[in-house]
C-alpha cells in the first residue's frame, strides 16, 4: 500500500494528504445518527443487513496553511467473514454462541451481504513468476512466464521461429530478436551473451542464428538496439508528463514491463539479462528431449484465497477514493477559496462500501488495474444440510472454460495425491475442473522473503548480480531460485537443502516455507509465496517415527497441542513440490531405512463428503463420486439454531439419526451432531416376480410410524408501506362479522395479531377413475 499512502495536487504544490495507519473495527450497525451498537450475524440475516466494519483512517493534511492530523476517519465498510478475527464470534463458547443465536458447529468462512450468506470460492490458477515450457499446436516449444507484482500484470513469451529466438509481448507490435533485448539491456559482448545461455556445443549451436539475425540488423550497442525496440513499442497515450523519446521508452518497458517480477534498481539490468539467459536455455534443452513442462502438475498451481481476492478489491477501490479526492482537490484549490479548502467533506464512504458489497453479491470482480473480469466468483451457501454447507467450503473451482473437452485438467494428477479429494468431483460438463480439498490440506499465506534471502546467502548461495555469467550452465552448479526469481548460484545443493530443511524445523524460518531440488534443470525452488497446498507429514529419523506414544498421551490429556509437534521437529508441512523428493511411508509397519516422513493418517487423503463413506475401499470408484454428489442433498439438520433462522426454503427431516456404521471422519466434523438421514431396515426379495434395479417397496405401517417425516419451512415476505395522503399499511388481525362477532370465513385461519398460525392440509381428492 505504499503507493496509495499519499496525495498531492497539481494545483497547489503545498497541498497534501497523507495517511498515517489504517483499521478495520468491530462489526456495528448504526442506529440512528452516529450512534453505532455491536451487531451479531443472526441479526444481519434476519433483517437482511450486510454483516460489516467501518474502516477507519489516520491522515495529516494542510487546510490552508495549517497541518492537520485527525484521527479515526471513517472511509468505508468492508464486509466481515464469519469466524475470522474481527468477527464477534472469535474464542466464544458454545454458551454464548447459544446467547448470539449461532450455531457452535458451523464452520464460518461465508460472508452475510444483504441478509445473504455468500462463499468466495478458491480460485485455481497457473503459479506466477514461474517459467514453463511448452509445446504449441505444431510441436514448436516455447517458454512464458506470467509476472505479477503489486503494480503490474504481465506475460512474457519466448518463442522460436525458423531456429531462432524472439521474445513476444503485448507492447510490442512485432516479436523482437533476443540477442537485440539482451543488447538494450546492457549485456553489448556477442561472448558475454553466449556465455550466460550456456557454452556447450550445441546449446552455442542452437543459438548462432539468432546473433547472426542481429548482425544482419546492424545492431552492435545498447543504444542502436534501444533504437531499434523504440520503434516497435506500441503507443501508449499517456496523458500529461514530460514526453519522452523513444528510446526512454523502450528502456521503461524493458525495466518495467517485461518480465515484471525481476526487478532493476537504477537500470541496472543483470538480474533481468541472467532470466532471460535460462529462459532461453531452458527452451533450448527442452527441444528434441522433450522435457516441456505440465501445466496441470499441481505444483505449478497456487489457489487464490477470500483474504488476497477482498485485498485486491480494496486496492482497487482505494486507488478510485484517491484518485477522486486529487480530482476534487484539483478543481477546488485553484479558486479563491483555497484557504478555507477542508479535504475531509469531500471523503464520501459509500464508494469503497458498495464496491464491496457489490462485487461479493454478484460475483462479479472487476479491476481495472489488472484488467481482471470474473464472474461468478461468490455463489450462495447451499443450506440444505450440514454437509453441503461444509463441502462448499472446500470447493475448488478452475479458470478453465466447462465446454471445452479438454481432459488435461479433468483427469486425476498424481500430484493431488493427499492434497484435493480424488472422489467428490461433479459429473458431467464440471467433472474435473471442480475439486475439493482432502481434508488435512492446508493453504499457505504470503511471507515475508527478507529473512529467507539472508539465510540463503550465509548458507553459500552466491549473488547473482556477482556472476560474469558463464557459471550458470557449469554441471556441478545448481541455480537457486526464490518465489520465481534467481536469487544465485551453489555447488553443494544437497547440504543446503538439508540445513534449510534443518532451519525450518527448528523454527528459525516459517513451517511453510518450501525447499525443493529440480535435478533435470539443475535447480533449487525455495518458495514462500501463498496459495500453495500443504499438507503434515510426521518425520522419521533413523527408520523410528518421531512421534512416540508419550507425545500422543500428552496431546490427549491437554499438555501440548498441534503447535508444539511443529516447533518440536516431530511433525512438517509439505508441499506439492517438496513431497517429490521426499520418501513417505502410509503406515508404520512399511517404514524402510530410507523412509523420510510417515502419513500421519491415511483416510485424510478423501474430503469432508468422501469421508462420510463407510468402507469406500470396496466400492467401485465411480460409486464414490456418485455419492459425493449426493451427500450433499441428504436431508438433516443444518445447525442448533435452525429453529431461529428463516431462510427461503429450509427442508428438515423430523427425527435425524446418527448412523450405525460411521467414519473416523463423521467424528471430526463432529456429522454426528447434526445428521442427515436415518437408519432404514432393507430386505433384498424379488417382487412379483420382476426384479426392478434402483427401485423401492416402502413400508406403509413404517411411514404412518413417522419413517423419514420431514418439515418443509417456505418464508414469506410482505412489505409496509407508507404513502404519500399520510396513511401506511398496518398488519391487523381478522374482521369480525357485525351479527355473529365472529372473523369472517375469509379470515377464519388468522390470529389475533394478523399472521396465521397453522395453514391447515388440504384433503386431497381421489384422482379419477380410481
Amino acid at each position: 500500500m505504499k503507493a496509495n499512502e499519499k496525495i498531492t495536487s497539481d494545483a497547489d504544490p503545498m497541498w497534501y494528504l497523507k495517511y498515517l495507519n489504517i483499521y478495520v473495527g468491530m462489526p456495528d450497525v448504526e442506529e440512528s445518527f452516529n450512534v453505532t451498537r455491536p451487531v451479531s450475524p443472526h441479526e444481519c440475516r434476519l433483517r437482511d443487513m450486510t454483516y460489516s466494519a467501518p474502516i477507519t483512517v489516520d491522515i495529516e493534511y494542510t487546510r490552508g496553511s495549517q497541518r492537520i492530523i485527525r484521527n479515526a476517519l471513517p472511509i468505508g465498510r468492508m464486509p466481515i467473514m464469519l469466524r475470522s478475527s474481527n468477527c464477534v464470534l472469535t474464542g466464544k463458547t458454545p454458551v454464548e454462541f447459544s446467547k448470539l443465536n449461532e450455531c457452535p458447529l458451523d464452520p464460518g468462512g461465508y460472508f452475510i451481504v444483504k441478509g445473504q450468506e455468500k462463499v468466495i470460492l478458491i480460485q485455481e490458477q497457473l503459479s506466477k513468476n514461474r517459467i514453463i515450457v511448452e509445446q504449441d499446436r505444431k510441436g514448436a516449444v516455447g517458454a512464458s512466464v506470467t509476472s505479477s507484482t503489486h503494480e503490474k500484470k504481465s506475460r512474457t513469451n519466448m518463442i522460436v521461429k525458423q531456429g531462432r529466438f524472439y521474445l513476444r509481448h503485448n507492447t510490442l507490435s512485432e516479436d523482437a530478436p533476443i540477442a537485440i533485448i539482451f543488447k538494450a539491456m546492457g549485456v553489448e559482448s556477442d561472448q558475454e551473451i553466449v556465455q550466460m545461455i550456456g557454452t556447450e556445443e550445441h546449446v552455442m549451436a542452437a543459438f548462432a542464428p539468432s546473433l547472426e539475425e542481429c548482425q544482419k540488423a546492424q545492431i552492435f550497442t545498447q543504444t542502436q538496439a534501444l533504437k531499434y525496440i523504440g520503434n516497435k513499442v506500441r503507443r501508449q497515450r499517456m496523458w500529461g508528463g514530460p514526453k519522452k523519446t523513444k528510446m526512454e521508452e523502450a528502456r521503461e518497458l524493458l525495466a518495467s514491463t517485461i518480465l515484471t517480477h525481476v526487478p532493476v534498481k537504477e537500470f541496472n539490468f543483470r538480474a533481468k539479462c541472467i532470466y532471460l539467459a535460462v529462459m532461453v536455455r531452458r527452451v533450448i534443452l527442452a527441444q528434441g528431449d522433450n522435457k516441456v513442462d505440465d501445466r496441470d502438475y499441481y505444483g505449478n498451481k497456487r489457489l487464490e484465497l477470500a483474504g488476497q481476492l477482498l485485498s485486491l478489491l480494496f486496492e482497487d477501490l482505494f486507488k478510485k477514493f484517491n484518485s477522486e479526492l486529487k480530482k476534487i482537490s484539483d478543481q477546488i484549490i485553484p479558486k479563491q477559496r483555497a484557504a478555507q479548502f477542508d479535504v475531509v467533506k469531500h471523503m464520501r464512504q459509500d464508494q469503497i462500501t458498495n464496491g464491496m458489497v457489490n462485487a461479493i453479491s454478484t460475483g462479479n470482480w472487476s479491476l481495472k488495474r489488472f484488467k481482471m473480469d470474473r464472474q461468478g466468483v461468490t455463489q450462495v451457501l447451499s443450506r440444505l444440510s450440514y454437509i453441503s454447507a461444509l463441502g462448499m467450503m472446500t470447493r475448488i473451482s478452475s479458470q478453465f472454460e466447462k465446454t471445452r473437452k479438454v481432459s488435461g485438467p479433468r483427469s486425476l494428477q498424481p500430484s493431488q495425491w493427499g492434497m484435493l479429494c480424488p472422489s467428490d468431483t461433479p459429473e458431467g460438463e464440471a467433472c474435473g475442473l471442480v475439486k475439493n480439498l482432502a481434508l488435512m490440506t492446508h493453504i499457505t499465506t504470503d511471507m515475508e522473503d527478507g529473512p529467507i534471502i539472508k539465510l540463503a546467502f550465509n548458507l553459500g548461495v552466491e549473488d547473482v548480480n556477482l556472476l560474469c555469467g558463464e557459471e550458470l550452465s557449469y554441471p556441478s552448479v545448481f541455480l537457486v531460485f526464490l518465489n520465481g526469481n534467481i536469487l544465485g548460484v551453489i555447488r553443494d545443493h544437497q547440504k543446503l537443502v538439508h540445513t534449510f530443511r534443518l532451519m525450518r524445523r527448528a523454527g528459525f524460518i516459517n513451517e511453510f516455507v518450501s525447499i525443493s531440488t529440480n535435478l533435470t534443470d539443475r535447480c533449487v525452488y525455495i518458495s514462500s509465496d501463498g496459495g500453495r497446498l500443504c499438507r503434515p507429514y510426521i518425520i522419521v529419523k533413523k527408520s523410528q517415527p518421531a512421534v512416540q506414544k508419550k507425545h500422543i498421551e500428552e496431546l490427549s490429556q491437554g499438555y501440548r497441542n498441534f503447535e508444539d509437534f511443529l516447533h518440536e521437529s516431530l511433525v512438517e508441512y509439505l508441499d506439492v513440490n517438496e513431497e517429490n523428493d521426499c520418501n513417505i511411508a502410509l503406515y508404520e509397519h512399511m517404514i524402510s531405512k530410507d523412509t523420510t516422513h510417515l502419513e500421519i493418517e491415511p483416510f485424510t487423503l478423501l474430503g469432508v463428503c468422501a469421508g462420510l463413506i463407510p468402507y469406500p475401499h470396496h466400492n467401485q470408484s465411480p460409486r464414490n463420486t456418485y455419492q459425493c454428489a449426493m451427500g450433499k442433498q441428504a436431508m438433516g439438520t443444518i445447525g442448533y439454531n435452525q429453529r431461529n433462522r428463516i431462510d427461503t426454503l429450509m427442508y428438515l427431516l423430523a427425527y435425524p439419526q446418527r448412523p450405525m456404521v460411521k467414519t473416523k471422519t463423521i467424528e471430526l466434523i463432529d456429522f454426528e451432531k447434526l445428521p442427515a438421514g436415518q437408519n432404514a431396515t432393507v430386505a433384498v426379495m424379488s417382487y412379483s416376480g420382476y426384479d426392478i434395479e434402483d427401485a423401492l417397496v416402502l413400508n406403509k405401517a413404517s411411514l404412518d410410524r413417522g419413517f423419514g417425516r420431514c418439515l418443509v419451512y417456505k418464508n414469506a415476505k410482505c412489505t409496509l408501506k407508507r404513502y404519500t395522503n399520510q396513511t401506511f399499511d398496518k398488519v391487523m388481525g381478522p374482521m369480525l362479522d357485525a351479527a355473529t362477532r365472529k372473523p369472517i370465513w375469509r379470515h377464519s385461519i388468522l390470529d389475533a395479531d394478523g399472521i396465521c398460525s397453522q395453514v391447515r392440509p388440504m384433503r386431497l381428492a381421489a384422482p379419477s377413475g380410481a
